[in-house]
């Protein structure tokens, strides 16, 4: 059986290196696009089109797969320049209330134990359903929201521990937090003048969440726990339309295997890589229908 290690070393230098040269233009022009959707939605909500309700989760779902582009900056991929991915991630971690600093360190500690039970953070942010019932519940966001609530205040109180926290960044961790809480805490206020909040972030953030359950799901779920990135990563083939949403994250084997290859060369690595994936699913849909199966 073929590990990511040995797959990757078949690449020729002089390609990999092309795959992994980073294209601050491309970037820019993904999140131009994106950012124009969201003020799109946006727009038609607080004017009150006919059937604006309707676009709540639209717009939930654009906010909320944000999540996906603060994922990228972490690994500094989006663009060439680091500057601007971390200012770009700063600024989905405000939208999603996940302080981009400590989500640097709990995403790159995933990253080195994807799947152990011990040692992923994600696994120990939130059990994985077991049940069908255990499903909805996990497609409703509702432990997720608890979790990054609790772990919001905690970096707020400067209380922020963990094997993959360095000591060296809780101060900044707990400034972050802090800095994030008084904005939020000016956004509740603005409530008492106007609901424009509620229906362009608050709700549609709720609405949206379970969309983005189901796709994060997807990733690793009952795959084991090897040293192999594409036997404990799922790649999902998808449409155009999911792929720009995720910034091409659904080639999530081809991204856990190598890192440092930005969103929009992910296809390419995924063509180099396609006979040596372990794990894949023929779409979202595909991949619900097979858990449901395994969970009955």
């Amino acid at each position: 059986m073929t590990n990511h290690i040995a797959a990757l070393a078949r690449i020729p230098d002089d390609q990999m290196a092309d795959l992994r040269r980073k294209d601050t233009a491309k970037g820019l022009l993904h999140l131009a696009l994106y950012i124009c959707l969201i003020a799109l939605t946006g727009t038609a909500i607080a004017l009150g089109v006919p059937f604006w309700w309707a676009l709540l989760p639209v717009h939930g779902i654009l906010l909320t797969f944000l999540f996906t582009l603060e994922h990228e900056c972490t690994h500094q991929t989006p663009f060439a320049s680091p500057t601007l991915s971390d200012r770009v991630g700063h600024a989905c971690g405000l939208v999603l209330i996940i302080p981009f600093t400590w989500f640097r360190y709990f995403h790159l500690a995933h990253h080195r134990h994807t799947n152990d039970p011990e040692r992923d953070p994600e696994l120990a942010h939130g059990a994985k359903p077991k049940t069908t019932l255990g499903l909805a519940l996990h497609l409703t966001g509702l432990r997720y929201w608890r979790a990054i609530m609790s772990q919001f205040v905690t970096n707020m109180r400067g209380q922020a521990r963990a094997d993959y926290l360095p000591a060296s960044a809780l101060p900044r961790i707990t400034r972050e937090a802090r800095i994030m809480g008084v904005i939020y805490t000016a956004a509740a206020l603005s409530l008492f003048w106007t609901p424009i909040l509620l229906w362009l972030w608050v709700v549609p953030m709720i609405l949206g969440q379970p969309f983005l359950r189901l796709y994060l799901l997807a990733e690793h779920h009952r795959l084991p726990y090897v040293a192999n990135m594409l036997e404990n990563t799922r790649t999902t083939y998808t449409n155009r339309v999911i792929r720009f949403l995720a910034w091409n994250m659904p080639y999530h084997a081809e991204h856990h295997a190598a890192p440092q290859v930005p969103f929009h060369q992910l296809p390419k690595l995924n063509a180099l890589l396609q006979a040596d994936l372990k794990a894949t699913a023929d779409g979202y849909v595909d991949f619900t229908a097979e858990e449901l199966r395994q969970l009955r």
